[in-house]
């Protein structure tokens, strides 16, 4: 495969004085092209696939770790640059022809390597990455059903609900291209991001320490490092002094433990856990970590000590103060098994006699804030940038084309067709899933449209929050509601419900995201959805394989009751997933959250965020010189914790702690410095560890060797886990 000889090269750059209406994309982004320049070469697909490949493989390796680490876009986009040029300066210029094309001639180096190339490898990359959720979401429920409900489904219905459930949302995502995409003030300002990227990794280096040199010595040293934390000496991974200090104290440890408590004290010498859930912390800004921090405190160090220790809310002193596990009244661990029937569905007589389902009072609260994250993300949006929107998006339908739309005219656009074509196959396909293999989904045909139904109206409004503001509302707990109410009893029905409804939004999100770096960058747009068609496929496929191997090879897998104390396979996000389907799915919202269950006051948390920021701003309307004021951001701070579980606190500790350091003081202090390295490391840091991990993996972790001693024994935090209420009898724990 070769690159296209295309017409004589010439560059379409603008002499008129038209350019962005948005300050950020004119401080960004070049208002000049160079069609002449190939994209469809060897060099593209072969580190395009490659690397949506590796990606997909390693990242579902690792979502089943307690430390899940997630290996985004930017990893690629940074070590294909200079393999990419080694290629164009070793591949073989010679031109030839293939029988068929006629005259059409084909080159496996046709010269320099591009940004443009660059760019379509990282898409691939992206799609190998699931857009930054590391594998499928769809995954999720064949592992809930194999590792957790321990029930069967076949390899080609988990293969079908996962590809299906990616590709969904493309077909009517491209349809709305012209509303959410080429208009200028639709500007996408996380795309901004990577085209400032790109630009810099693309500059001429004038530098002893190239950003190529750089790169290779943070990973070496990143893989060699990972051997201590990651096999020699674990407990540095989890480092909670405090249990160490006070052993036989459940109330220290519930404090100190970094994995089961508030983490306070607690660190970490172990990337993954710094990295994991919240993704690297070098690459988000400084006033994002700033939002973090002021939420995760309010929660972890204000709301829940008091919560549990000053009002012993929901009988909070029978139940760990941290934890995702659903328990019986008493505290013991409610048996989910014992409550499924032999048709999947809920056992109703052996659901009363078990009792009410009861959460930790961690658990609880993340709900409730939950519930108030979406709420006051709808009204924070429509009070703080609901005009905005609207006189932008009438100005996207009235106003002139700018600059780079109109250099995007000269490339052909993608036939309506193909999104039609796409959208009819997906939902043919799913519908025949539901209806042929209904006894493995257990979702209805008239819930496949529905999801999709809801989908679709969501998909624009949404788009064009997140075009304007880069704030994504969720339809996860809204769809896991929904069908709650509507088919409770069935937890695979829900959590499919949940995936066709919300995956197929926030894919079709991330697809029209994507599209507009490529409006940015000038990419062909049939090239642009090509390969996040074939990326997307490709790495749906890559990730169901590694699950299905990971979940029959490996013993315990996903239980962590049963598996040693060092074990990495914990499964810590699926075991939410899981618990959600039985609070959603098996049980339904009525005996959780409604009139038959414990937590029916966490509904209030609806009316309180959609009340916040209307509070916040009619204080803003009544004191508009106070510039702090609109910067009060509820939809963060409610939403600041919104990864935990099964994030811990000590990942959130790390994460803040390191963003801190690079985002604000290197950054103010050693500026040149984070502008030419700081991606650079963070890249360098991901691919280290999880080169690392995958070999430890193969060499040894296969055949389960490795040292036994004090220091891979876990975090040493016992009783963190403990209940403190009088009676309560708990294997291990002390009985008050």
């Amino acid at each position: 495969m070769g690159t296209l000889e295309g017409p004589p090269a010439y560059t379409t750059g603008s002499e008129e004085d038209e350019v962005s209406p948005i300050e950020q994309v004119r401080l960004t982004v070049t208002n000049t092209d160079d069609p002449t320049l190939p994209v469809w070469t060897f060099r593209m697909w072969f580190m395009g696939l490659f690397s949506c490949a590796l990606l997909s493989f390693l990242n579902q390796f690792f979502a089943y770790r307690t430390e899940p680490l997630i290996i985004t876009q930017i990893t690629v986009q940074v070590a294909t640059l200079p393999i990419g040029h080694f290629l164009a300066a070793v591949l073989p210029t010679t031109k030839f022809r293939i029988p068929g094309f006629g005259s059409t001639s084909f080159s496996l180096n046709p010269g320099p390597f591009n940004k443009k190339e660059h760019v379509l490898v990282s898409i691939f990359a992206n799609a190998g990455s699931a857009f930054g959720n590391g594998s499928a979401y769809g995954v999720g429920i064949v592992t809930i059903i194999k590792a957790f409900y321990r029930r069967k489904i076949s390899f080609f219905a988990g293969w079908l609900l996962i590809i299906t459930t990616q590709v969904l949302g493309y077909g009517w995502a491209g349809l709305l291209r012209k509303y959410v995409v080429e208009p200028a003030h639709m500007w996408w300002p996380s795309s901004l991001v990577q085209v400032s990227l790109f630009r810099a990794l693309h500059e001429k280096e004038e530098q002893r320490m190239t950003r190529a040199k750089f790169f290779v010595i943070a990973l070496i040293c990143s893989f060699s490092w990972y051997l201590v934390p990651g096999y020699f000496f674990s407990t540095l991974s989890n480092i909670s002094w405090v249990c160490w200090a006070f052993p036989n104290s459940v109330t220290a440890q519930q404090l100190g433990s970094g994995m089961r408590g508030l983490g306070l004290g607690s660190l970490t010498l172990d990337w993954t856990v710094v990295a994991s859930f919240l993704f690297s912390p070098l690459v988000s800004p400084f006033f994002a970590i700033l939002n973090i921090l002021v939420g995760y405190t309010l929660l972890v160090y204000i709301v829940i000590p008091l919560a549990y220790w000053g009002f012993g809310m929901y009988n909070a002193h029978r139940f760990p103060i941290f934890s995702s596990r659903l328990f019986t009244s008493q505290g013991q661990p409610y048996d989910i098994a014992a409550i499924v029937n032999d048709k999947f569905e809920i056992n109703l007589q052996k659901y009363e006699e078990q009792g009410r389902i009861n959460l930790s009072i961690f658990f609880a609260l993340s709900y409730g804030f939950g519930f108030a994250t979406i709420a006051s993300t709808l009204s924070h949006v429509a009070l703080f940038y609901g005009s905005e929107i609207y006189k932008r998006y009438r100005a996207s339908s009235k106003g002139k084309e700018d600059i780079h739309t109109r250099l995007m005219r000269q490339y052909a656009d993608i036939p309506s067709w193909w999104f039609y074509l796409l959208l009819v196959v997906t939902i043919a396909v799913s519908l025949a899933l539901c209806i042929f293999l209904n006894d493995e989904v257990q979702m209805p045909w008239w819930g496949l449209i529905f999801a999709a139904a809801m989908a679709f109206i969501f998909t624009l409004p949404i788009s064009i929050i997140t075009a304007t503001t880069n704030q994504t509302p969720g339809l996860n707990i809204i769809t896991e509601y929904i069908m709650g109410v509507i088919l409770p009893g069935r937890p695979i029905a829900n959590v499919c419900f949940k995936i066709y409804g919300y995956m197929s939004m926030a894919q079709a999100v991330s697809f029209l995201n994507d599209f507009k770096l490529g409006h940015y960058m000038k990419i062909p747009p049939k090239s642009m959805f090509l390969v996040q068609f074939i990326g997307t496929v490709l790495a749906g496929t890559i990730n169901i394989a590694v699950a299905w191997w990971l979940l029959t090879s490996i013993t315990n897998i996903c239980q962590d009751d049963l598996l040693p104390p060092d074990s990495p396979w914990t499964c810590p996000g699926d075991r939410v997933f899981f618990d959600a389907s039985v609070i959603w799915g098996l049980v339904g919202p009525k005996r959780i959250f409604g009139t038959l269950g414990n937590y029916s006051s966490m509904n209030w948390f609806f009316l309180g965020g959609a009340l916040g920021p209307v509070v916040v701003w009619v204080f803003h309307k009544a004191f508009p010189k106070q510039s702090w004021i609109p910067l009060i951001n509820l939809p963060v701070l409610f939403g600041a914790t919104s990864m935990m579980p099964p994030a811990t606190s000590l990942n959130y500790n790390s994460w803040i702690l390191c963003g801190t350091i690079f985002n604000f003081f290197v950054f103010r202090y050693r500026k040149q410095w984070w502008q030419r390295y700081n991606y650079i490391l963070s890249a360098a840091m991901d691919a280290g560890v999880a080169f690392m991990a995958v070999l430890l993996y193969f060499s040894l972790g296969i055949e389960d060797k490795g040292p036994n001693w004090w220091g891979t024994d876990g975090e040493h935090c016992r009783l963190a886990t403990c209940p403190t209420a009088k009676g309560v009898v708990i294997a291990g724990c002390p009985v008050n």
